[in-house]
């Protein structure tokens, strides 16, 4: 698995990192702006679902129709997302046309034209994206989930609040791309095949404008409640839980891993063998580990009935509570063999790869080669998940409910 990182830093200190993967026929590119949900203004709660759509409704000289005929021309496949740090815009294409490509993305995101009447399409179909969530309760319930879990603003939802969105003027927006969008704290990060000096020679042009000195300090308040219910006349209770473990700097994150996957790695998992398989008690169960730079969690979600609720919850503490009196060694085998699958599938992605670099140069200052993690999954074993757990017990739980009957968090406090 022959790698090798390209770093370069742009003269305003935007960062700019590169993976080569010489084997494929495409490039992938991702811009970090700093940007995300913790960093908006007071009242202005789902702002950058609205601003990622607006940058594309025209930049530069091109109108709305002229800049998008311009990207599909180049045969992007586009993606966007906003996590609590940033707005995430990136493409992936064929190699041959990522210099046009990054000449566009330089318009969308110094010269984007704003245009007000095009803000109100933007904000509607934001308004239109949160009211559709209620079609689908397990995604609300799992920002609702996050939320409530981590310090306020860090656990804002992407997707924005009614009232918010709804108050949310043209004129406000535009300021927050202006001061948001600061090119010294911007990484940047392409994976695939490309010339890493022409890359660094384009973008110090595109990008060579000054910026006044931004404080980006976040003030963290508290956390949310440990029991939210949203009263909901379904047939389902869908439940949302969350327990606070290591970040992704720490020496036990692989350990960690590991865990969540042996808790729901598969279908021969703890949680899908006790919560659904022998006791029939939901129809969806599922754990995931979620980090932020200052905070991480251990989530998990399960789709049951009104009457299975609360013993589904019971099950599920249990389940967490359990993994500290050990784990065997076929699955701690399973677990690694999942999360290589996984290692394996993001080494053959270059999109992936493009938001995996950016991210690691993020959270840990550096990025970590596929081969080091490969290395650290190897290390991991029985007795060093076993000494985690020990030190990192499953004790004290955020927990969200969506339906029409509320549970007791009981011996989910710990």
């Amino acid at each position: 698995m022959a790698e090798r990182l390209d770093k370069h830093i742009l003269k305003n200190g935007m960062v700019i990192l590169g993976e080569s993967m010489e084997h494929v026929g495409s490039a992938a590119f991702t811009f970090l702006l700093p940007s995300g949900t913790s960093t908006l203004p007071d009242g202005c709660c789902g702002a950058g679902a609205v601003i990622t759509d607006w940058l594309f409704r025209g930049a530069g000289t091109k109108s709305s129709r002229e800049l998008n005929d311009a990207l599909d021309g180049l045969g992007l496949h586009r993606n966007s997302s906003i996590t609590s740090s940033h707005i995430s815009l990136g493409a992936a294409l064929e190699a041959s046309n990522l210099a046009n490509a990054l000449a566009l993305y330089a318009d969308i995101i110094l010269r984007p034209s704003l245009n007000a009447e095009q803000f109100e399409l933007s904000n509607q179909l934001a308004i239109h994206n949160l009211t559709a969530l209620d079609d689908n309760p397990q995604q609300k319930l799992m920002l609702n989930l996050y939320e409530q879990f981590y310090p306020y603003p860090l656990g804002a939802p992407a997707v924005g609040k009614a009232d918010e969105l709804k108050n949310l003027t043209a004129e406000r927006t535009e300021a927050i791309v202006k001061e948001n969008f600061y090119l010294p704290q911007t990484i940047f990060a392409v994976a695939g095949k490309y010339d890493f000096g022409a890359v660094c020679k384009q973008l110090e042009q595109l990008f060579d404008a000054a910026h006044s000195e931004v404080d980006k300090q976040i003030t963290l308040g508290q956390r949310g409640r440990k029991y939210t219910h949203e009263q909901h006349d379904g047939a389902q209770v869908h439940i949302g839980m969350m327990t606070e473990t290591v970040t992704i700097v720490s020496e036990n994150y692989y350990d960690a891993m590991a865990a969540v996957s042996v808790l729901s790695g598969g279908m021969s998992s703890r949680l899908f063998t006790e919560v659904r398989e022998k006791r029939g008690l939901c129809y969806a169960v599922a754990a995931r580990y979620h980090t932020l730079k200052q905070f991480a969690g251990i989530s998990c979600y399960a789709g049951t009935t009104p009457d299975k609720a609360q013993e589904t919850l019971d099950v599920i503490t249990a389940e967490f509570g359990r993994l500290c009196e050990g784990i065997s060694e076929d699955e701690m085998q399973r677990a690694k063999v999942g999360l290589k699958s996984s290692l394996i599938m993001q080494s053959e992605s270059s999109s992936a790869r493009a938001a995996g670099i950016a991210s690691d140069y993020y959270l840990l200052g550096r990025v970590r080669s596929l081969e080091e993690i490969k290395d650290k999954l190897d290390q991991t074993c029985v007795d060093s998940v076993a000494g985690f757990l020990k030190n990192n017990r499953f004790e004290d739980y955020t927990v969200v409910t969506v339906g029409p009957k509320e549970v007791s968090l009981g011996n989910s406090e710990g």
